[in-house]
């Protein structure tokens, strides 16, 4: 039997009016290789355990199932290192969140090929389209080029405002190494900084997925009134990384911390400390990179309508 080359994690609740686009980009794939796709239903209350009983019945060989007759996230049950990460058995994993979806069919074709050039690199992601209620809403791309990323920008990029979770794919001893930090979060920005510390995040200029905003449920829609909360989670998690890193990245995870206190800054609309001259040269690092992703999207808009 070949081996199965890519794991494909969709993570779903609630999306019956999304989560057929996000198996149809994942069935679609043409590969090279064998790929499987573990879908994890978390006690849905509409039809989406429905639509994933009938993918898999048409696609028995790619489609693995797990349906909860319980929500897990509610119960604080750590889902991904429970119930998904156990039945892994590709070289690579990739994600598609059940509200996101992939636009390339080629997407695992040429992301396990860059992986498979650069052994010393761990993680590849992609540009991706951001939709808002079914209308663009701009592009997640750190760069209009492809090219390596070096882990420090990774960590400053803050997540999944800096490379989509939809467009992540990186090798399963990575994925599945359970670390302190995930012990603080589990995030897609957890597994960027598992990803990019070893050789950096390579990175494909291609639009190959969409990057669905504000949908119910979604870990955005959920956190949006808790965006303080939030960013403590995160600056808890950026140490235990300095920790699990002895270091070797400190000036970036402080940069990071100082991004987070900006952010602080806005939400309190504390505009005179924004221009405190402590403060005034994170303040112009955080118009710089607003306008970087404004100017990005913008050309990306163009090369890509």
């Amino acid at each position: 039997m070949d081996e199965i080359v890519v794991s494909v994690i969709c993570m779903a609740y609630n999306h019956e009016a999304w989560i057929r686009d996000a198996l149809e980009g994942i069935v679609t794939q043409q590969a090279p290789f064998r790929f499987e796709v573990l879908v994890h239903d978390d006690a849905s209350t509409d039809g989406t355990a429905e639509i994933i009983r009938d993918y898999q019945a048409r696609y028995p060989d790619l489609i693995v199932p797990v349906f909860q007759r319980e929500n897990q996230y509610s119960r604080g049950e750590p889902v991904m290192q429970r119930f998904v990460a156990p039945l892994v058995r590709g070289r690579y994993v990739a994600l598609c969140e059940g509200d996101d979806y992939w636009t390339d069919p080629f997407k695992l074709a040429k992301q396990v090929a860059a992986l498979e050039a650069r052994p010393e690199v761990d993680m590849a992601a992609h540009a991706a389209l951001k939709m808002r209620g079914g209308k663009r809403a701009g592009f997640v791309a750190p760069r209009l080029r492809s090219g390596m990323i070096p882990a420090e920008k990774v960590i400053v990029g803050g997540g999944s405002r800096y490379v989509a979770t939809a467009s992540l794919l990186c090798r399963a001893e990575v994925f599945c190494r359970w670390t302190p930090m995930r012990d603080v979060l589990v995030s897609d920005y957890v597994l960027q900084l598992q990803g990019a510390m070893r050789g950096g995040l390579y990175y494909l200029a291609d639009c190959m997925s969409v990057y669905r905003v504000g949908v119910p449920g979604s870990w955005n829609a959920r956190h949006s009134g808790r965006r303080q909360a939030a960013r403590n989670t995160n600056r808890a998690m950026l140490q235990a990384f300095d920790c699990y890193s002895e270091g070797r990245f400190h000036r970036a995870v402080a940069l990071r911390q100082a991004l987070y206190d900006s952010d602080d800054l806005v939400s309190q609309r504390r505009w005179v400390a924004m221009i405190a001259p402590r403060q005034l040269r994170i303040t112009f690092l955080q118009i710089r990179r607003s306008l970087g992703r404004v100017v990005r999207s913008f050309l990306l808009s163009l090369v890509k309508s």
